[in-house]
Order: C-alpha cells, then structure tokens, then sequence
C-alpha cells in the first residue's frame, strides 16, 4: 500500500492512481451499506464487472464519468447519480479532464475491503489478473471484460 500523501486525506489509500476513503464501514452498519469516497483521474475507469450480491450507487461530486450497464450508456456529472442493481455488468470511465470524486454506496457492505486488499499488494492490471480475480471472487464479484 502507498503510504504517500492522499488527496482524501490520512485515512485513505490508493490503487492504480484511483484514491479511496472508506467513510461508512460495513462493520458500523451491521453489514448493511458502506460507503466509499473516490477520486478516479481523467481517462480512469475499472474494467467491466459484476457485484453478484451487492446494489451499487454512484453519487458524483465532481467531474462527469461514462457509464455502461448491460450495454446501455449515460453521462452522469455533478449532482447525479447513477444505480447498478446486483448481479448487472457494468463498468465506467472519467470523461472531464480533471478526476471524478464520486461516492460509492454498497448494499449490503462488505466490497470496500477489496480496495484496501489491492492497494496493500500493489497489484497491476492485466499483470496480476489471476490474483485479482481471486480476491474479487472472495467479495462476490467478477470482471467480465475489458474498460470503456
């Protein structure tokens, strides 16, 4: 984990350029939610996936991200939000030229340790893939193809 200053403050980590703060633990609401603040940069995005047990919800704080679930494509900016119910594939990726701050909201919570597993371990994609994939299975979600 890079233990460098964090735009997101003490608290926070960072993996491949993305900064995250975990600012509502699972552990605090009984598993029920989490919530996650991020700032991905201009260009950024996860490859495309799948929470198999979780609702996600985007709130965009700042910046505008391309969002794609089961084939079909928005814009979200400021203000806007953006619901991935479980089990759908998804993905998106930072249209402005500045980086996106956007909350993660996660139902039921548990994901955001996933983060802080990747950032511990400095892992790389595609170059630690298999690694990844087995570490996102033990949180219930799967890649299923390449970013926008």
């Amino acid at each position: 984990m890079k233990v460098k200053s964090n735009i997101l403050g003490a608290d926070a980590i960072e993996w491949l350029g993305v900064h995250y703060k975990t600012i509502l633990k699972a552990a605090e609401t009984g598993g029920a939610i989490s919530v996650v603040d991020s700032v991905s940069p201009a260009g950024s995005g996860p490859p495309r996936h799948i929470h198999h047990d979780a609702d996600e919800t985007f709130v965009v704080l700042s910046g505008d991200a391309r969002f794609w679930l089961q084939g079909a494509e928005c814009t979200r900016g400021p203000g806007e939000t953006m619901f991935i119910p479980r089990g759908s594939e998804h993905t998106f990726r930072v249209l402005s030229t500045t980086p996106c701050r956007h909350l993660v909201i996660l139902t039921p919570g548990g994901f955001e340790e996933f983060f802080h597993e990747m950032a511990t371990g400095s892992y790389r994609i595609p170059e630690d893939m298999e690694t990844i994939n087995e570490c996102a299975a033990h949180y219930n979600m799967s890649f299923t193809g390449p970013p926008l």
